[in-house]
């Protein structure tokens, strides 16, 4: 598979679905998230924690690609995030609403794994009342 399709399933296939145990087959052990110029150790471990946590914040949480670009083995994905705020998320209080957030991951891929990944999320949109998503989601 190339790495815009591995990229794809591990989105849309185990992040959505919370496949805790086949993270290891898609991520490195030594992989980085890069934030702006800051580079922060990730692996294995690290998505396996960030997954969780966002979990808890949206349990029915699922991610969709909508369009990819590559350059070398660097992969940037456009992406929606559909799901119930059932847990507090960046310290806002649960609203027990569907919400939808936009973003764009960037990830690196070396031998088969994401060795870096980074990117940004529009976190404004939880903030956005379910009425101003539900018009978001028909344009």
């Amino acid at each position: 598979m190339n790495e815009k399709e591995l990229i794809k399933i591990f989105y849309e296939d185990i992040i959505t679905n919370n496949k805790q145990d086949e993270i290891g087959n898609y991520v490195a052990d030594d992989s980085i998230v890069r934030i702006g110029n800051q580079v922060y150790p990730m692996g294995v471990q690290g998505m396996q924690e960030h997954l969780k946590a966002t979990k808890l914040a949206y349990p029915d949480y699922s991610m969709k690609i909508i369009r990819q670009f590559q350059e070398g083995n660097t992969v940037i994905s456009e992406f929606i995030m559909t799901g119930t705020h059932a847990g507090e998320f960046l310290e806002i209080t649960p609203t027990n609403k569907v919400i939808t957030i936009s973003g764009v991951d960037i990830d690196t891929v070396v031998d088969g794994k994401i060795a870096e990944h980074g990117g940004a999320v529009n976190t404004f949109d939880a903030l956005l009342s379910e009425e101003a998503n539900e018009q978001q989601r028909r344009i």
